[in-house]
């Protein structure tokens, strides 16, 4: 094999040649092996049209893979939940069972289950590919559900385009996305969330929690029903309308995709199905994650390939979403899942830590999820930064448009909880937020909503502590809220305009949500008062989280308005002493004054020759600043006084302030 791009990108990477190209070499061998059997990957991944309930023609058919059954009897109310021999299934071949039944025996919204026998047991079963499983109010146990509504739903998105160059992404839970004490739905959520999400500018959409899990608190990443979107926020047709209405608002929707492990439930999952432990899973101590207390698929199995890559074409074909977020890559790259390792040097990618068949499975993800749909977008939430993750599949890279940078807000808890603000390094803050590899692009994000869930602090939470809840009033006068303001604004902006690709936030992050998330249990009486949002605060013209949100609307339009994500981040100043730091994407110039008492007259920015116009402050009133900046003045830059070939614009910079400045078209005068 031919060098790949990806080492002579990276000449680092040279010594590791070998074990990249014998990852290459899997990911083909597995590529050509799926090829010959199916014809194509994306024909491979049609699994989800074989197996389950079907309705074809004159009759239901329904298909399960079970090779260690022994006998399989569909049971429900159609059979009064009792084994009847007409609802018997029979062996027919390679694993695969199968039924046909008359139109007029099993009806729309009727309940159901597989009756499993192995040698030595039996055990009720959902099937493994029910697009449709709901929980039993009295018993609390889960049934599939026959879901053939007599009316399609009928899209209207057909010339929708995804933002896919500079996904602005707003993390959302459906569930608790209401003020109200309770679990929201699909239709709550598309009634009063997306009009927020649109005035607020974001152009994607990232939706936790959809593919059916049985515990509500896991946010849902143990999955136990991977073809089923969660019943407990309402019917599939309801989630359609929603992605259907945000489509109609010019809004892309991804949907986090748990593929890195399942939840190890036998009644309600896939746990143990067919009687084995390795239908889906690796056998033994190795299919049991460490620290995640769940089932680890077996990625080198033929059926496991089938049964996941159906799942990602399953989402785009019937629920129309725009792409994933891939959760747990780091887990599903290493043997030893990335557990206490520090990725500090090129060794610890490789040397046999990588599985080759996860990899495998995430380039062929990759590759049919952007045959199935061109415009898809992928996100590996990654935190070790593997070398071509993020790179061509061509190139020798795995096929991810992004890289979550999760390193981003562990450094900005490490800083705002270690360092006094007077300490902060600008050199070193433009430094770590500009981090990512030469093949990659990322979603930056300060905080996301693993930095709200209860036992952890969000930002504003970590600045401004128990001031919150006395001191947000407008006109409660509070220098630890004016600080908390402040910084939050601007750690905001530094992280989502440094970005080599987009930007995420959590739903009410944006003003400053006050506390943490905590979602019914016994620990706090199953109590929905941690499991939802108060958007009113925002609403209140008398609160300051009102500041807040005006200031995050108002620097996500300007970033989307001028695409500036997709120019170049160059760093144009950085003085540690006094705290300034100064970059420009495109025409635009950022300029901050992290220094907490000191204020700058005429402060010297070098910058290309021209006049520039202010068009966003962080001190503006509207923001809950001061007013000490003006907006839409006009600045011509001066000649440097040692060299006059450069030049260097001269600025007022208040403390604990971010200006951004318009470079404007200079007319030539004839």
């Amino acid at each position: 094999m031919n060098t790949p791009t990806l080492i002579k990108t990276d000449p680092w990477l040279a010594p590791f040649n070998s074990e990249i190209t014998s990852r290459i070499s899997h990911y083909q061998a597995k590529r050509n092996k799926i090829i010959q059997h199916s014809g194509s990957v994306t024909d491979f991944a049609n699994a989800h049209h074989y197996y389950g309930l079907h309705k074809l023609n004159s009759e239901w058919i329904f298909r399960e893979l079970a090779p260690n059954a022994q006998s399989i009897f569909l049971i429900g109310e159609f059979t009064n939940w009792e084994q009847d021999a007409n609802f018997e299934l029979k062996n027919i071949g390679n694993g695969n069972w199968e039924i046909s039944l008359p139109l007029d025996v099993i009806k729309h919204e009727d309940k159901y289950k597989l009756l499993i026998k192995w040698n030595g047991g039996e055990g009720y079963r959902i099937p493994a590919y029910a697009n449709r499983v709901i929980q039993d109010e009295k018993t609390l146990g889960y049934d599939a559900q026959v879901w053939e509504p007599e009316k399609n739903f009928k899209w209207s998105d057909q010339n929708f385009v995804p933002a896919n160059d500079m996904p602005l992404i707003y993390e959302a839970h459906v569930g608790m996305a209401s003020e109200e004490g309770k679990v929201a739905s699909y239709t709550e959520f598309e009634n009063n969330i997306l009009p927020r999400i649109k005035n607020l500018g974001y152009n994607t959409i990232q939706f936790m929690a959809i593919q059916e899990h049985p515990y509500y608190g896991s946010f849902g990443y143990h999955v136990s029903n991977f073809f089923a979107s969660s019943s407990r926020f309402g019917t599939p047709e309801e989630l359609k309308s929603l992605i259907n209405k945000a489509h109609e608002l010019g809004i892309t929707v991804i949907m986090d995709i748990v593929h890195s492990h399942a939840v190890k439930n036998e009644l309600e999952g896939i746990g143990a199905f067919d009687g084995t432990d390795h239908l889906y899973f690796h056998g033994g101590a190795k299919g049991n994650h460490p620290a995640w207390d769940s089932r680890l698929f077996n990625y080198g199995k033929d059926n496991v390939l089938q049964f996941l890559l159906s799942n990602c074409k399953y989402w785009l074909e019937e629920f129309h979403f725009d792409g994933y977020r891939f959760d747990g890559v780091t887990s599903m790259l290493y043997h030893n899942h990335g557990l206490e390792v520090n990725f500090t040097e090129y060794s610890n990618y490789f040397n046999g830590a990588t599985d080759f068949d996860s990899i495998s499975y995430l380039t062929l993800a990759n590759e049919v999820i952007h045959e199935v749909k061109p415009t898809a977008i992928t996100i590996a939430e990654e935190m070790s930064g593997y070398p071509g993750l993020a790179g061509k599949i061509k190139e020798g890279g795995v096929g991810f448009d992004y890289r979550l940078s999760m390193g981003i807000p562990d450094f900005w808890i490490k800083l705002i909880k270690e360092k006094q603000d007077e300490d902060w390094s600008v050199d070193h803050l433009f430094h770590e937020l500009n981090q990512h590899r030469a093949e990659e692009k990322i979603i930056a994000y300060a905080e996301s909503h693993d930095q709200a869930l209860v036992g952890d602090k969000t930002i504003i939470f970590r600045l401004a502590d128990k001031e919150m809840y006395d001191s947000m009033a407008i006109h409660t006068p509070s220098l630890v809220i004016d600080r908390a303001i402040a910084m939050h604004k601007m750690i905001r902006l530094i992280t989502a305009s440094t970005s080599n690709g987009g930007y995420l936030n959590f739903m009410g992050n944006e003003f400053g949500h006050p506390e943490w998330i905590d979602f019914p249990r016994e620990g706090n009486n199953f109590s929905f008062h941690y499991a939802r949002r108060q958007w009113g605060l925002a609403d209140h013209p008398d609160l300051r989280y009102k500041y807040l949100e005006r200031f995050d609307k108002a620097m996500i339009e300007l970033i989307n308005d001028k695409h500036l994500l997709t120019h170049p981040c160059y760093k144009h100043f950085g003085n540690d002493h006094d705290q300034v730091l100064a970059f420009s994407r495109g025409d635009y110039l950022f300029v901050f004054n992290f220094n907490p008492d000191r204020s700058f007259s005429d402060y010297g920015i070098p910058t290309s020759i021209g006049k520039y116009t202010p068009v966003l402050s962080t001190d503006q009133s509207d923001f809950g600043g001061f007013n000490r900046t003006e907006i839409n003045y006009l600045y011509y830059t001066q000649p440097l006084p040692y060299n006059r070939e450069h030049h260097q614009l001269l600025l007022y910079l208040p403390a604990r302030t971010a200006i951004i400045l318009k470079k404007e078209a200079i007319r030539s005068v004839h």
